[in-house]
């Protein structure tokens, strides 16, 4: 069954980065799901630092996983039943795992596994500023981590450093869509973009 292969894999990941004591946050569709909506993925979206992501492949390879070092500036991957880990150390927008993000993570269970997700602010951040044309679920998963979560405003705006209009604009359209963003989020948000544009 598709979904035990999956549970299986992601355990085997999670196990192998954790032995070695390796950073790490989960993003993508399995940690949208975890603190969002419910959603199928067909991969696993694994976050570490950049530095960590050669020991890391190392540590699934060691686990099984077939690996490859997809891209050096971005990401590698690893494959097991089927199932790919993307080993990510840089997102849309020049996000890198930090104290801060590691710091933030919540521990909580996809599939009966437990795993480091990372928080629905960084979520929100990375979401809002991957989303294209090509991936509208990106757009959908942030408005339900908006929706479903006790969102950390200030934590969120100290994050939306790297991509504040992509996030701005996200906030706004969750409100037109009845979603509970607050109005000073929005003003703060707004003040900090355009001031800088007028000075």
């Amino acid at each position: 069954m598709a979904e035990d292969a999956f549970a299986e894999t992601l355990g085997a990941a999670i196990a192998a980065i954790e032995r070695s004591a390796i950073g790490y946050v989960l993003i993508g569709g399995v940690g949208s799901a975890s603190l969002g909506r419910p959603r199928w993925t067909r991969d696993i979206d694994m976050m570490v630092a950049p530095l960590d992501a050669p020991p890391a492949l190392d540590s699934l390879a060691r686990a099984g996983f077939a690996t490859e070092r997809t891209n050096e500036h971005w990401i590698f991957k690893a494959e097991k039943n089927g199932i790919v880990v993307d080993l990510i150390f840089r997102t849309v927008g020049d996000i890198y795992l930090d104290e801060s993000m590691l710091r933030r993570a919540v521990r909580t269970e996809f599939l009966g596994v437990e795993a480091q997700v990372a928080s629905p602010e960084d979520q929100i951040v990375i979401k809002a500023i991957a989303h294209d044309e090509q991936s509208a679920r990106h757009w959908n998963d942030a408005l339900a981590l908006v929706a479903a979560c006790d969102v950390d405003w200030t934590y969120l705006m100290e994050r939306a450093c790297r991509g504040a209009r992509r996030v701005l604009s996200l906030l706004i359209y969750a409100q037109s869509s009845d979603l509970v963003v607050p109005n000073w989020v929005i003003e703060e948000l707004f003040g900090s973009i355009y001031a800088e544009d007028e000075s």
